[in-house]
């Protein structure tokens, strides 16, 4: 549990030292670290399922604050192999939209599975996002400082999303929790539903 914690904190500073963090890197390593680091914030599907995944772990509380923001990112690094061998895997923006769905609507219904239910349910997803973003890798793009650049910002991305999910422990902090679900399942329906008529 404490080197998981280290983990997370020294890839918080890592990350806000990227000259340091860079120093030894070979060219276009420390540009496709950048590149990898943005992708995750260029699509908004992508940004309110990794919210969710930390406000629903938060408001699961036990394990689950830390055991689902960590199995995500493990689970999509997977995933991201998949989509940069070129892999054939259908669906897969429904399957991002569905992962948008699914987990604003388990934080709207306060939803409580066993913790390996979540972890399951959580990872299966990771695996559509993960192949997005292996199957997007730019071309001449180094993939190893890529897949880590949105590995960490998925980290931080699940943060801040912890910290969203540790409202419920407010007073109304549970309504204004459920709300946000309701906002990003009611969002990951718009995503759908545009898919659908593209």
């Amino acid at each position: 549990m404490k080197i998981i914690s280290y983990a997370w904190w020294l890839g918080v500073v890592l990350i806000g030292c990227p000259d340091i963090a860079l120093a030894h890197t070979q060219s276009g390593e420390g540009n496709a670290y950048l590149t990898g680091f943005l992708h995750p914030l260029t699509g908004l599907d992508h940004v309110l399922a990794m919210l969710a995944v930390g406000m629903w772990g938060a408001q699961l509380r036990g394990d689950a604050i830390w055991v689902l923001p960590v199995a995500f990112p493990f689970v999509m690094a997977l995933g991201a192999v998949a989509g940069l061998l070129g892999l054939p895997m259908p669906a897969i923006e429904i399957g991002i939209a569905a992962s948008v769905i699914a987990l604003g609507a388990a934080i709207t219904t306060n939803y409580r599975p066993p913790l390996i239910g979540a972890t399951a349910l959580v990872s299966v997803f990771a695996i559509f996002h993960g192949y997005a973003h292996g199957a997007e890798l730019p071309s001449r793009t180094d993939a190893l400082p890529y897949c880590i650049g949105f590995v960490m910002t998925t980290g931080l991305i699940h943060l801040a999303g912890i910290a969203i999910g540790l409202l419920a422990e407010w007073r109304r902090g549970l309504a204004a929790l459920r709300l946000g679900g309701a906002a990003i399942a009611s969002a990951g329906l718009v995503i759908a539903a545009r898919l659908m008529l593209a």
